[in-house]
Parts: C-alpha cells; structure tokens; sequence
C-alpha cells in the first residue's frame, strides 16, 4: 500500500480485518457453495458493527481465538465483545470501566484483565516488521520442479505434492534423520506416510446440497400415510431415525417430530404435535419399529434421540449404529458433529438449523416455531444424511479393526448411559445452601486477612492491583516476573512458590481456592437441578476425550473436587433417593499402573502386586536400594511421582519440580526406577517404535490413538506425540475396562430385575444409588464384573463402600 499498490489478502482469516484500508481489501474465497466475497472499510464495519477497523483488534481480543490460542476473556463470545465494544471502545476501557459492569461479566473482565490485554496484542497483526519491497521478485513465474519435489518431500506436503506433479508424488522416499526421542535417545526417524488416515482438513472442493442434490423427502403427516411408512420400515433390516425437539437438554425436550431413512437420498418425517397425548397416540404407532429388536438402529448422537424417547416411555432395542461413534473410534482426535462428517466424507453440506430457529443466544426459537413445510426437508436429511455416513463408516471400521470396539462395546455402553442419565442423581440443596453460607463467610475472613496483613485495602480479584501489593508495597520477591503488558504475574503457580515467604500469600490462595469452590460448585449444582425430576442428571460424552474415556457435563462430574477436604465436602451432598437406598461406590485400585504392568509385563511390578504389596511402597524399596519395611512416608511419596510421572513422560526436570528436589536427584530416580524396572523401560521403546513404523498406538482391546506427528521433524510437536504414545494405551485400556464393566453390570441388574440404578461414572469409579434390600447382591455383582471385565495377568482390585451420601461411599 505504501508503494502506491491496491491490495488484495485473499483470505477467509477473520484476524486480517484489521488491515483493510481504502487501498486494502480482503478477498474471501468461495467455499461449500457461498459466493466469493471482497470487504473493504465498509463491509468490515458493518461486519463487526464498529466505527473503526482497528476495533476489529479489541474485539478480537475479548471474544479470544482457540485456533490461533488467543485466550480471549472468559464468559465474552462474539456477540458481547461487539456489544462492549460499541458500549466503551476498546479493551482499556472496559477494564477501566468494569465498575459498571454485572455479575459474571464483572467479575471475568476484573480477573482476566492482564489475559484481555494480552489478547489484544496477540490478535494485533504487527506492522513495523522491516521486510524489503522488491516489486520485480513479485511478478509471477512458472516454478522449478526439480527443486521444489524434494523440499516437498521433505516438508511432507502430500497435497500440494500430488497437485503439482501429479498423484505419483510420495513423501515416502524422504531421507531419514537423526533425532532425540522423548527420554533424550538418538533415533533415526523414517518419515512414513500416514496420509492414508482420516484428517479434519480432507474437505471436499465442490460441496453439494439440498438445491443441487437430487432427492425424495416425503412429509407422513395422516394415519394411512404412517402405516404405509411403518410397513416399510418393518421389512428393513436397518433404519436410520432422528428426532426433532424444542431444545439440546433430552430431559427436559418436547418431541416435535421424527424422521426415518432406509436408503440414501430418501426421507421421511412424522410431525408430532404440542398436545402430548396426540403425540404419545402417534409414538405408539411406531413402537413396533423403534422397540424391534431385529431391526438395526442407526443415528448421529443416537443416545439423544433414545433419551427423549424414553420420557415417552418409547425403549428403543436392537442393535445401534452411532456415526458419531463410528467417526470417533476411525479418529478419535478430530470433530464428529454431522454437518462436519457430512462435509468431510460426504461433500454434502446439511442444510443448517440456524436458517430454520436462528442462531444461539436468547432470541433463539425452537424446532415447535417452524412450519412443518420448512422443517420436511431439515429432519429428512439428517435421517439421509447420517444412513449415508453409515455406509461409509461401517467398511472403515473393518479396515482398522474397530467393528469389534463399536459392537462390543461403544454402541453398548449408550444403552448404560441413556439409563444413568434419565435416572439422575438426587442432591440436597439444603446442604449446599448451608455449606455456602459456611464458605462465604470463611472467604469474608480470608479477604480480611489479606487486607490486615497487606495494611490497606484493595480489590483481591484484580491481578493488577494484587500484583503491586504484593511485589511494590511488601516487596515479597525483587525478581518478581512480569506479564508483556508491564503487569505482574499471580498466578497460582507463582503465588504457590511464594507461600513459605509470607502468610499472606496463603490467605490469598485460600481465597480464590474458596471463592471457585462456592460458585464453580455449590452455588451452582442447585441451578442444575431438573424441575421435572428434582434430580440432577449429567450428560456422558463417549466422542470427546481421545483416549476413549468418559466424559461428562452440566455437572461435569470429573470436576467434583476430591483432593481438599473443602472440596470433598461437595460429594456430601450427593445423597440416596430415599431412606430405603444407599449409595456404593466402587473404584478401581491403581489402576493405571497395573495396567501399564499388564501390557509392558514388568516382572518386578508384577510381583509386586500378585504378592499384595503397595506398589508405591514396593518401587521405593527398589529405587532406594533398601527393605519394604525401612521405607518412609518421603520416600513412598516420591516413588509415587515417578510412577504416575512415568506414564506421563515425566523428564527429570518435570519430577525435581513436582517434588522440590535437585535435578541431579530427579535424574538419578529415574535411572534407579528403569534399572529396577527394565520391562517398562522395553515397553515404551517398543511403543514408540510401534508407533513411528505405523502412525498409531492402542489397548489392550485394540482401541488406535493416531499419532500423525510422531515422526515430525518439530521437536516440540513430535514430544507431545510420544508423550501420548506412552500414555494413550494405559489411559485408553482402562477406559475400555470401566467401559465393559459398566455394560456387564447393567445386563445382570436387567437380568435379574433389580431395583438399584447405577448414577455416576467418574474415571476409575462407579456410584450407585442401591436399594438397601438388594445391597449385597449388588456388591457382587459389581465385584465379580468389574474384576473380570478384561483377562489380565495382573489381579485387578477394587474398593467398594457405602453410605448415606457420595464421601461417606466413598
């Protein structure tokens, strides 16, 4: 622009806004059927609803970006960081200005202030970088492709490779190179090609849709119309069905309607209406098909669809094909919403539900709003569309041996999960309510301590004006480090540090330690509370933690704390249904690391634990060179650091920070630890080996974690892949056993018509809310399945207690 040019960024990155000029223009490509754009001053400010262009930068900054690890403020989307920015211009001044803001929003912009203004900087695209403009080397040329195929090859661009010259071009033929691995070995690293895996990036150039599709999508909306469809459907031996409802919480939604396909590019969709006895009078109708056990079930998400069912007192039976499940187990570490499966697999792109209820937020309407015209060919296609990832899923599946996984055990497991979650669990909000009264007033008295020992008064939740308490007024550390904004850090881990200086540094990590237990916790499990049931009923997600772990949210259960006694208090709360239940909770022993002697056959470990002998206590003795008996509290608690450290890939300098000794010291444990436990040592070089030569790693049951970046030339990506090579085998083995365990239990409590109900599955445990009559058979159920789950050579071993609430079962 300086040189008299007009300038065009041809690119859909919303972070180059910020440049548009009179002379700038960004040129945003045509991709999945949207016409090309070009935005200049006038489209941007419409765009962002600004007055100026570099607002784009303050925007940015709050609204924050994952993509890019700009952090943004908590709480601020790209709606309200528009909203502030019209209300007070620019990041500066709505920290300036927090005083006027409310609640949440406050309490976020106060807190993450230095992260806002780090953010900012962050999102500034920087313009001062002295780069020459050699206006002849900008003419375009025809390139060298004899220099270019090897530096391909070398950079492994498989795409751009074969685009060039041709679908010949490999990078296997790439040299290999000599490289540390993760534990500071020299390796040679092959670079194999594993562009054959499945990648987010795999999208298709001319994506098709409803208006360039052909298609059949027929609206069954009379009696005669419904039996003709039902017919139909029971002479299929797989349906793929979906449901439309008036909201994304399945037990509190309303059925708006449901719709079916049995083969690509057909649909049909069944209205149901807002009178719920016309509804239910129509859902029997179709009971014959939704609960025929012959019948294969197929759906994206089905687990949704049955839960919703289920308050209709519709079970749905037989087989189930979850394409969200199937996508997550072909690779686990990418997105498997449908519109993205669709796109990616299928170069469909589904109509999106944003044209037919609007986008999030309070304006929002629900699927009951839309005419039943408009909503014909929506419902349709999701029922067509997923049938067709389905069939292009299930051959998938057998090429990476993942059928066995999906019908063993995910497709299973949402029969369990549909049952936790419609049964929920009950908590006391009187308890809750009480208990944070108790923390407010502790946190009174924390915040007063503060200001006494500190000799004025400020505002606690400002990391700014903590900072200069803290490191100008009582000069606590000369060395104190600063954040780029001049600000200094306090975060936890620099307080932590700072705690054996002065007393004041406790009370204030017991402050904000109190302060996230009162509203991450018991102020808010209350509002979580199901006004239908009384009951709080968390939602399980099988496709989001890539090691093939449970996940859960709306409470995430995993969050309850358990490592304070503040925080176990929480769990007292969770409570039986009545006083003729109990609640048992059943955890599994240790389990990583009988898992990790399992799978690397560590005699010495194995020993350990065949003769009963605390393995913490057992590694120390080894480490250490002495008797079990001779070993102390100090000892015991470091060799339980390498032993969790381990499966992490703990360095030396990892474990003397974890435990506050030298380096050398740390070093010299985890020599002692792999000289004593040469089977581990074996078992991570064979893994990582493994892994190089095949781009994966996997359990005990065959479950893959792909690693495209173990054989990278970055250090620092390749480490990150090794760490998870070691890890994801234990982690995703011990996963499948809960896994297994769960489906197990439920058969048998089916089986035998028990009353009890399991509620919670939290990593390695299991809670249940027992009848007191069936209290023992219960314990041997869940003893003999959770023990047996899978045929280890190690003993698998669990705690189980009981009690009127989750901490005294625990």
């Amino acid at each position: 622009e300086r040189q008299g040019f007009q300038v065009y960024c041809m690119t859909p990155d919303k972070d180059f806004a910020q440049l548009v000029s009179e002379n700038i223009f960004i040129y945003k490509p045509a991709r999945m059927g949207n016409e090309m754009e070009i935005l200049g001053v006038k489209e941007i400010l419409a765009k962002w609803e600004i007055e100026r262009v570099e607002q784009v930068i303050d925007i940015l900054g709050l609204w924050g970006d994952a993509v890019d690890n700009i952090p943004g403020i908590p709480g601020i989307g790209e709606k309200t960081a528009k909203l502030l920015i019209k209300q007070y211009g620019s990041v500066e001044n709505i920290i300036a200005n927090s005083h006027e803001l409310k609640g949440k929003q406050k309490e976020n912009v106060e807190n993450f202030a230095a992260q806002g203004m780090i953010s900012k900087k962050l999102a500034t695209i920087i313009l001062n970088v002295p780069v020459p403009f050699e206006e002849d080397k900008l003419i375009l040329e025809e390139p060298s492709k004899e220099l270019l195929e090897p530096l391909f090859a070398e950079l492994e661009f498989r795409t751009i490779g074969k685009r060039v010259f041709g679908d010949d071009f490999s990078v296997n033929d790439a040299k290999g190179i000599n490289q540390q691995d993760l534990f500071g070995n020299s390796v040679e690293v092959k670079r194999k090609d594993f562009s054959d895996q499945p990648s987010l990036f795999d999208t298709p150039i001319d994506a098709k849709n409803i208006n360039n599709t052909a298609h059949e999508y027929f609206l069954v909306d009379t009696l005669e119309k419904r039996s003709d469809l039902i017919a139909l459907l029971l002479q299929q031996p797989s349906i793929s069905f979906d449901t439309e409802t008036t909201g994304t919480d399945a037990n509190l939604a309303e059925l708006v309607g449901l719709s079916f396909a049995i083969k690509p590019f057909e649909g049909y969709y069944i209205p149901l209406p807002a009178d719920e006895i016309i509804t239910r009078s129509i859902l029997e109708e179709f009971r014959i098909v939704l609960e025929n056990e012959n019948i294969v079930k197929i759906g994206q998400n089905i687990k949704y669809d049955m839960l919703v069912l289920k308050w209709y007192d519709i079970q749905v039976k037989g087989k189930l094909f979850d394409t969200m499940l199937a996508h997550y187990l072909i690779d686990p570490d990418t997105r498997h919403n449908m519109d993205v499966l669709s796109e990616n697999y299928l170069g469909y792109t589904p109509i999106s539900i944003t044209t037919l209820i609007g986008a999030k937020g309070k304006n929002q309407g629900t699927m009951r709003d839309v005419p039943v015209e408009n909503v014909v060919d929506y419902a349709a296609e999701d029922a067509d569309v997923t049938l067709q990832l389905a069939n292009v899923f299930e051959p998938m599946l057998a090429e990476r041996n993942a059928t066995n996984l999906a019908e063993e055990i995910e497709n299973p497991l949402i029969y369990v999960l549909a049952d936790i979650e419609k049964e929920g669990v009950r908590i006391d909000i009187e308890t809750l309510n009480n208990y944070s009264t108790e923390l407010q007033i502790e946190i009174t008295k924390a915040e007063q301590s503060v200001y006494d020992k500190a000799g004025l008064k400020f505002n606690l939740a400002s990391p700014k004006q903590l900072g200069e308490v803290l490191f100008d007024h009582l000069k606590l550390d000369p060395k104190a480090k600063k954040t780029k904004t001049g600000q200094y850090q306090t975060g936890e881990d620099v307080l932590t540090l700072l705690a054996s200086k002065s007393d004041i540094v406790q009370d204030i990590l017991d402050f904000r330690q109190l302060q996230k237990l009162k509203s991450t916790y018991v102020d808010a499990l209350p509002l979580l509370v199901n006004p239908k049931t009384g009951r709080v009923h968390t939602s399980f997600n099988q496709a989001v933690a890539a090691t093939g772990r449970l996940s859960s949210n709306n409470p995430n259960l995993q969050n309850i704390p358990i490592r304070t006694e503040r925080g176990r208090e929480v769990r007292k709360a969770f409570i039986a249904r009545d006083e003729n239940h109990v609640l048992l909770s059943a955890d599994y022993s240790q389990i990583e690391l009988r898992i990790i002697a399992e799978i690397s056959k560590e005699e010495n470990m194995l020993d350990a634990f065949n003769k009963g002998i605390d393995i913490h206590t057992a590694t120390a003795a080894k480490v250490y060179g002495i008797t079990i008996e001779e070993v102390d509290s100090t000892q015991r608690r470091n060799a339980k650091a390498v032993n969790f450290g381990i499966i992490y890939g703990q360095s030396a300098f990892g474990l003397s920070q974890n435990l506050n000794i030298p380096r050398k010291e740390a070093a010299e444990i985890i020599e002692q630890y792999f000289i004593q436990y040469p089977g581990i040592k074996t078992y991570m070089a064979d893994t990582m080996n493994f892994a190089r030569e095949n781009g994966y790693v996997q359990t005990i049951m065959g479950r893959r974690r792909y690693l495209r970046d173990i054989n990278s030339a970055n250090m620092t990506v390749r480490g990150y892949a090794e760490r998870n090579a070691i890890n994801a085998p234990i982690q995703g083995s011990a996963a499948d056993l809960i896994k297994i365990a769960m489906i197990n239990i439920h058969k048998d409590m089916v089986a035998q018509n028990l009353g009890s109900k399991m509620t919670m599955q939290v990593h390695d445990e299991l809670v249940f809310d027992v009848l007191k009559t069936e209290v023992d058979v219960m314990k041997e159920i869940i003893t003999h399945r959770m023990k047996t789950a899978i045929k280890t050579q190690v003993p698998i071993e669990i705690e189980i207690g009981q009690g009127d609430n989750w901490l005294a079962a625990h």
